[in-house]
């Protein structure tokens, strides 16, 4: 056999695998942000003395992150419970904004969606208001109030920029479809319009050189008739001008049926239901070992009669060819067939060992296309061929063809692309975009800096509420009661005045029993008529506890004489 070597095309036999990325990472962020979001809404909260019950809303906080994370799987029902527990706590605001925007960026259908965002914008204003008396402010109004400022920063806001951004996603994924749709129909034109040129040319070859051997199988059966009354000793070799002539027709349609669409058959003989089967290798090997060469077949896998007829016919082109190479050019070896037949592809493989002597000339030595016109075979059934010399000196043949042949002939229609450069033979994903780390960035901070947004709107509302209810502290100060430790009266700002204190001097009445002291304060110092000044005095026991107040009218300073002291 000729040392020819043919090129090896990258193995379509095996569709490429890839690693499909999951989201788990995605999602564990999330919850870690939606977690210090929370967390620091509460703290912000609790700093400036709003929420009543922190413990309890800490709690809450817990469930609401524990409802996050189930989210994906129950999205309606989470988003509705979430906005409930808001109205309860503030500091789930962060959690429900979230929830919010994903449910609104995920929900196709705009009616249900508005439903959604609508109900859950009710829940958070009705539990706030209902809460207000024991976890709120304490009143309905500003209760209601509360509602109002949560409804906006945790469910409406969030869920209308969900919706903005969902819908942006399904244009941008509709237009990549349009386009990859667009790129396919290109390719599949294209391919058409190589078949249909192929076929074409077939059709032409086989009306030209067909039609002149057609003339010539007639010419030699007539030649064969007037050989066998005139020359019978030449009629044998009329016989052989028209066998010759029969296959080399035969070779003729076979071949053009590689030009033409695969799987059509170009003539009765070409293919049949055995062709290619484990049936019609075993003849084939059984010819060969008939002819006086020592061939062995090993066979591996299920039958091939299930499959495609252009598999079965590459098949059986390949073991025939590589058979006759070896009668040609090595009769003397040992020659292995193997077939091994998977889910994937059909592996042939045709090995012979060094011949013993040198090849006896061959007579009739084909073209030199026969390799090559199997390698032509296999590629345009998305297979790999390969025939080269052994190191030992004999000869191999290789051939991987898929065993389902669609998908690797929708590939070989697709352009070919650089080496590491990107497939453009599947859709574009976003993650294998240019550019699509740089997207995904901007998209986290803008993400961010909305939490963060919704997280100082929700601290600066709720905490404004806080500051216009009314204090429990508000009005004038209480006056001090019987019973009250001097301390008690001292917080109260009752404290002793000299000048007020002079002025009762000689004026003010006796002493309750008991007395140990008194005090007189200025803030009971009014004057109630022209002369006279109404003073109180504050009188403690021994043991500094208040036991009476008096007021008493002493004469004003500017009804007395100068040289008079009271």
């Amino acid at each position: 056999m000729a040392s020819t070597r043919v090129s090896r095309r990258p193995d379509r036999c095996r569709p490429p695998g890839g690693a499909i990325p999951g989201g788990s990472a995605r999602a564990l962020a999330e919850t870690a942000a939606v977690i210090l979001a929370a967390v620091g809404v509460e703290a912000a909260l609790v700093r400036i003395g709003s929420p009543p019950h922190p413990e309890f809303n800490l709690l809450l906080i817990a469930v609401g992150v524990a409802l996050f994370a189930l989210g994906r799987r129950f999205p309606a029902a989470v988003l509705l419970t979430l906005a409930a527990l808001t109205g309860l706590a503030p500091g789930l605001g962060p959690v429900t904004a979230a929830t919010a925007y994903t449910v609104a960026r995920r929900s196709v259908r705009p009616r249900r969606r508005a439903r959604l965002l609508t109900a859950a914008a009710v829940l958070v204003v009705a539990s706030a208001t209902a809460a207000a008396p024991w976890l709120g402010p304490g009143s309905l109004p500003y209760g209601l109030a509360i509602g109002l400022v949560l409804a906006p920063t945790t469910v409406i806001v969030p869920g209308l920029s969900g919706t903005a951004h969902g819908q942006q996603e399904r244009l941008l994924q509709a237009l990549r479809e349009r386009g990859d749709a667009a790129e396919r129909a290109r390719r599949l034109a294209d391919s058409e319009a190589r078949i249909h040129e192929r076929s074409r040319i077939a059709a032409e070859m086989h009306d030209l050189v067909g039609h002149r051997l057609s003339l010539v199988s007639l010419h030699s059966g007539g030649l064969e008739l007037a050989l066998g009354r005139a020359a019978p000793e030449l009629r044998d070799e009329a016989v052989l001008v028209r066998r010759t002539t029969q296959d080399a027709m035969r070779e003729l349609r076979q071949a053009l049926g590689v030009l033409g669409p695969l799987g059509r058959d170009t003539g009765a003989d070409v293919l049949t239901d055995a062709t290619g089967t484990r049936a019609d290798i075993e003849e084939l090997v059984a010819r060969t070992r008939d002819g006086g060469v020592a061939v062995r077949l090993d066979w591996t896998g299920p039958d091939l009669d299930a499959r495609p007829a252009g598999v079965r016919r590459a098949v059986h082109r390949v073991v025939r060819e590589a058979l006759t190479n070896v009668h040609r050019y090595a009769a003397a070896a040992h020659v292995t067939v193997t077939v091994a037949h998977d889910d994937e592809a059909v592996r042939v493989t045709v090995r012979n060992g060094a011949p013993p002597g040198p090849p006896a000339a061959a007579h009739g030595l084909g073209t030199g296309r026969g390799l090559t016109g199997l390698r032509e075979r296999v590629e345009l059934l998305g297979g790999a061929f390969d025939a080269a010399a052994t190191p030992s000196g004999g000869f191999r043949v290789d051939a991987a063809i898929p065993a389902d042949p669609r998908e690797a002939l929708a590939d070989a229609a697709a352009p070919e692309r650089p080496a590491g450069g990107p497939d453009t033979s599947r859709p574009t994903v976003a993650d294998g975009e240019p550019g699509a780390p740089e997207r995904r960035g901007a998209e986290a901070l803008t993400l961010a800096f909305g939490l963060a947004a919704s997280c100082v709107l929700t601290v600066l509302g709720v905490a404004f509420v806080y500051a216009a209810r009314p204090s429990d502290h508000a009005g004038p100060p209480p006056l001090p009661r019987i019973g009250m430790t001097y301390a008690d009266v001292r917080s109260l700002g009752v404290l002793d005045h000299p000048a007020v204190r002079a002025a009762a001097t000689g004026h003010e009445p006796p002493r309750p029993a008991g007395t140990a002291g008194c005090i007189y304060p200025f803030n009971g110092a009014t004057e109630s008529h022209p002369g006279a000044l109404t003073v109180a005095r504050y009188c403690f026991d021994a043991a500094e506890r208040l036991i009476a107040v008096d007021r008493f009218a002493v004469p004003s300073a500017r009804d007395t004489t100068p040289w008079e002291t009271p």
